[in-house]
């Protein structure tokens, strides 16, 4: 059985021999991030897929805000490399939910916590525990709670 880290391994490999400048920088700083992630505690271990999907989420998401930093700073060229990397670890991510399917998501949590009775600022934090394992590393969490924030206002 192939692991993601192994497959990110392999496909480092296949870039570099390709010449993939992009790709293969971008895997290899993600590549270190994960193996950076295996020595933070205080025994070495090897990462489930889970959690090297957590590393590559949360390295998807550093691009993503570094191309809004450099898009904004009006540094275009940094801004689209940073997104171009994005794009590379997207593929390694479960498929991304769209508005609609995030806010049926969340319309049905708010129903069920209004039901067993969340009223009020602690209704949020009920319904993002009803989402939440729902929506897991489909959703980027800021995008939820802003999800649940307009529903629960409307």
């Amino acid at each position: 059985m192939t692991t993601l880290k192994s497959k990110l391994q392999e496909d480092l490999n296949t870039a570099i021999k390709a010449r993939d400048e992009l790709r293969s920088s971008t895997l290899r700083l993600t590549l270190a991030a994960v193996q950076k992630e295996e020595v933070a505690g205080t025994t070495k271990r090897d990462l489930s897929d889970d959690e090297v999907q957590k590393v590559i989420a949360k390295e998807a998401k550093k691009r993503r805000e570094a191309a809004e930093a450099f898009a904004q700073g009006g540094r275009t060229e940094q801004a689209e490399r940073e997104k171009a990397e994005g794009v590379v670890l997207d593929a390694y991510l479960p498929q991304q939910l769209s508005d609609d399917e995030l806010e049926q998501i969340v319309a049905a949590a708010v129903a069920e916590a209004k039901g067993a009775g969340a009223e009020g600022p602690r209704a949020m934090g009920a319904v993002m525990k009803i989402v939440n394992p729902k929506v897991a590393g489909r959703a980027e969490g800021g995008r939820v709670a802003a999800t649940v924030k307009k529903l629960l206002a409307g």
